[in-house]
């Protein structure tokens, strides 16, 4: 099979984009995926995602990890999704579109997409950290040292550790810069590796920091591996709604690949 693809970044996290709305791709195949994301073998890609049809939404997002499962949502590759529909004449400016943790709001102006992610109601506080779930789940914790250590071998020892075990969960390492700037690494499950950036955990820094009273505003800019990202919210007596990731999703380049 030749397979026409399309690869984009957001910040630094880049994805392999299929246009799948003829449900050419066969979506159960576990080694092709983390094939086409090899970076040695493959196209190369922190994801892939496929641009689906739906019947009461613009399209689906199917997402998967680098290591070839399905995974749950990715902020950054929502972004480049909106991107992709864009270019494919599916939306024009706006749209709202369909992911594993629901329906998703977002705009697209140039190479600046808004997107809307979901509200969040449940912070928890532990003694080193706190952990909330923004579509994916995120443990963050402060690092002040932030430049000079081994994330992989840090984050993984979280990843896997309790409480998380094999189900694990993505790990976050914030520095803060001032009141509304903060510096944040992180290690990704699926891809098991530090990514130049990581949209749910850019999501879940700037609450987590709202949350501890590290900031008072509610607009958090967050500067990772990959640039700057930008995320808003609005916070009521339960919950943390209203929340944008905001960033520029970019195409890199087109191809085939034989598969």
């Amino acid at each position: 099979m030749i397979l026409s693809f399309y690869k984009y970044q957001g910040t630094g996290n880049d994805f392999v984009l299929i246009d799948n709305r003829q449900d050419i791709f066969p979506k159960n195949d576990t080694k092709l995926v983390n094939h086409l994301c090899d970076r040695k073998f493959g196209i190369g890609a922190d994801g892939l995602i496929l641009l689906e049809n739906d019947a009461d939404h613009d399209f689906k997002m199917v997402y998967y990890n680098s290591d070839g499962n399905e995974s749950t949502m990715c902020g950054n590759g929502g972004r480049c999704i909106v991107a992709f529909a864009n270019f494919l004449g599916v939306i024009q400016n706006k749209t709202t579109f369909i992911a594993i943790d629901g329906k998703h709001y977002a705009t697209i102006d140039g190479d600046i997409v808004d997107l809307q992610m979901q509200d969040v109601n449940a912070i928890e506080d532990h003694e080193n950290y706190v952990f909330l779930d923004t579509g994916s789940p995120h443990h963050v914790m402060f690092k002040e040292e932030i430049n000079q250590f081994d994330i992989k071998k840090e984050g993984a020892a979280i990843r896997y550790g309790a409480p998380y075990f094999e189900e694990g969960t993505n790990v976050n390492f914030v520095k803060k810069l001032s009141e509304t700037t903060f510096r944040v690494r992180t290690y990704e499950r699926g891809v098991e590796d530090e990514t130049l950036s990581c949209g749910t955990g850019v999501t879940a820094v700037a609450l987590a920091m709202h949350h501890l009273k590290e900031t008072k505003g509610n607009s958090v800019t967050l500067q990772v591996e990959g640039g700057s990202l930008e995320v808003s919210f609005e916070r009521d007596a339960t919950s943390y709604k209203n929340i944008f990731l905001k960033g520029k999703a970019t195409q890199v380049f087109k191809g085939e690949i034989s598969c």
